[in-house]
């Protein structure tokens, strides 16, 4: 029996010491991260954005989220302020938020910082990514060039977005080289009645295969995926007005559907990038899509939190490349392969405490014995605080009496349930 951990024993026992502690904080290399915005000082700064600002009885300064144009002033002028960017979109497109794409582009360096997998491309110190979805905001090519120096292509199918985009590009000269805007061919118009057509399943312009180009290679993909499958569920949130044209927020399915178009696509483009990666919008759809990450056969999984304020995303992140230490087992999932999600694992346990419960496990019902009749690979990945994914499979070339592992592994799961997450165990939530 081989088990595989992502980090080492030592700090999977401190990250569930951590947890409490981690969860909801916002990056800490975030330019924000200990020095949130002043609305006060920024009106001071910027006559245009004083209009926004509301004090409250007590003096302290806000402004109204409800209100688009306070939104997108307050970008623009926190762009120019801390990134030196000159920036604007028109009414009606979706306005980011600084703090929060900056958590994302920070995730993204960790990841490649990271020795989980090997550099493809020493020797060129410019990383290049690619952004899904870049709209007339281009957010995050221009935090990437201007934060860290990297090149990007971000890619678009409405006019508009890709000619704000452009402008947006050629309004800063000092990063204007590093960033190429391409337009997604596509000929169908899309239409709110195509977006609630009921289908599940992503019918829309090209993601990545047809877009990425033959021979080119990134180190990464990002995206901000259309979350909501009809515009009227975009907008549920009544504290929040952040804009968005139809493109920019629904499709079919919503973002469940659009982020597995990306993991189908990933799957034929394989190694043209390092790392593959996209926010979520909803906690609930990561079990479903780390499922469809582990039957396609990937070599890594990697998630996040992102934190603004009250607004919580999440990351999820991918790769086909070889791990530089041993992950999970390589080969390729199969009928000889089984997982279950433990999820609401008690906050006094760790990764750790589950790889040694299985230990026991397999060693009380005699897995050492030489005349065992299949040797198993036993994977565990943390996939969130508190949710672990236990994978099952046999080694290549080991063959199996039917029905032995389903039972073997179906004792493991009720074992570990009654361990670590007692009240979860009449919720079995197979992968």
């Amino acid at each position: 029996m081989d088990i595989y951990q992502k980090s080492n024993p030592k700090e999977c026992e401190k990250m569930g010491k951590k947890r409490k502690r981690e969860r909801g904080s916002i990056h800490p290399r975030n330019k924000y991260s200990d020095n949130p915005p002043d609305f006060g000082v920024l009106a001071s700064l910027y006559p245009s954005f004083q209009p926004y600002v509301i004090y409250s009885r007590e003096g302290k300064p806000r402004i109204d989220w409800k209100d688009f144009n306070a939104t997108r002033e307050l970008t623009r002028v926190l762009l120019l302020h801390d990134h030196s960017i000159t920036w604007w979109i028109p009414d009606g497109q979706l306005c980011p938020t600084v703090p929060n794409r900056s958590n994302y582009i920070h995730w993204i360096e960790d990841l490649l910082s990271s020795d989980i997998i090997p550099n493809s491309q020493e020797g060129n110190n410019v990383i290049k990514g690619f952004d899904i979805g870049t709209g007339a905001n281009c957010i995050y090519p221009l935090l990437g060039a201007s934060l860290l120096g990297w090149s990007f292509v971000g890619t678009d199918v409405t006019d508009v977005a890709l000619e704000w985009a452009e402008r947006n590009v050629k309004n800063n000269p000092q990063i204007s080289d590093l960033i190429e805007i391409r337009k997604v061919d596509f000929e169908e118009e899309l239409t709110e009645k195509d977006m609630k057509n009921g289908d599940k399943n992503y019918h829309g312009p090209p993601i990545l295969v047809g877009v990425v180009k033959s021979g080119e290679s990134f180190d990464f993909c990002m995206c901000n995926p259309p979350f909501f499958e009809t515009m009227e569920e975009s907008g549920l949130n009544p504290n929040t007005s952040c804009g968005g044209t139809l493109a920019e927020m629904v499709c079919p399915g919503g973002e469940q559907a659009f982020i597995t178009r990306i993991i189908e696509d990933s799957v034929q483009l394989q190694q043209s990038f390092r790392w593959y990666t996209s926010m979520v919008g909803k906690k609930s759809n990561l079990k479903s899509l780390i499922g469809k990450l582990r039957e396609v056969g990937v070599s890594v999984v990697k998630t996040t939190e992102f934190v603004q304020g009250q607004t919580c995303r999440w990351g999820v992140a991918w790769s086909f490349v070889s791990p530089s230490k041993k992950i999970i087992s390589s080969h390729v999932a199969s009928k000889n392969v089984l997982t279950f999600m433990l999820q609401g694992i008690q906050r006094h346990f760790s990764a750790f405490h589950v790889l040694q419960s299985i230990e026991s496990f397999f060693h009380t019902n005699g897995a050492t014995c030489k005349l065992n009749a299949a040797s198993f690979h036993i994977d565990v990945f943390e996939q969130i605080p508190g949710t672990l994914l236990i994978r099952g499979s046999l080694k290549p070339g080991e063959t199996s009496v039917p029905g032995l592992l389903s039972s073997i592994f179906q004792k493991l799961e009720d074992k570990l349930r009654n361990s670590f997450c007692p009240q979860k165990l009449s919720n079995r939530d197979h992968v």
